[in-house]
């Protein structure tokens, strides 16, 4: 793996640990992320900085559902992105229902730190869980 990809890997077992210190840490002070539009709890849009989105993303997610992003292949591109597809897992905190929801991440890295993010999901699944019956 390259540096680029072993620092990616490292959000994954912060996320996986609700380590919101640790995912701090690792993203540029220039962090962008577009997440995907029609996330619940209003995570879905474009969010500057790293407490922004640990905020209005990550945290707002974490706070709805007991849920973790699960990495199941990487791929690096000629341009340096790095591209890693995989599922979500957890429940919603609210009803218990679980869900699994298929991702693609494309992310970038700048001067030691990840500095972008592009998440595309399956919404669907994600609302399913926290819908009423």
């Amino acid at each position: 793996m390259s540096a680029e990809t072993d620092l990616v890997a490292r959000f994954y077992g912060a996320a996986q640990a609700g380590d919101g210190a640790a995912i701090l840490a690792i993203l540029h002070p220039g962090f962008e992320a577009h997440t995907a539009p029609g996330l619940p709890c209003g995570a879905g849009g474009t969010f500057h900085g790293p407490h922004e989105t640990l905020a209005k993303v990550w945290g707002a997610v974490f706070a709805e559902f007991d849920t973790a992003p699960y990495a199941e292949s990487w791929h690096e591109t000629t341009d340096g992105m790095v591209v890693v597809t995989g599922h979500y897992r957890g429940a919603s905190r609210a009803t218990g229902r679980e869900y699994e929801a298929e991702f693609v991440h494309l992310w970038r890295v700048t001067g030691g730190l990840i500095s972008w993010l592009h998440q595309y999901t399956d919404t669907v699944r994600w609302h399913e869980a926290v819908s009423p019956v």
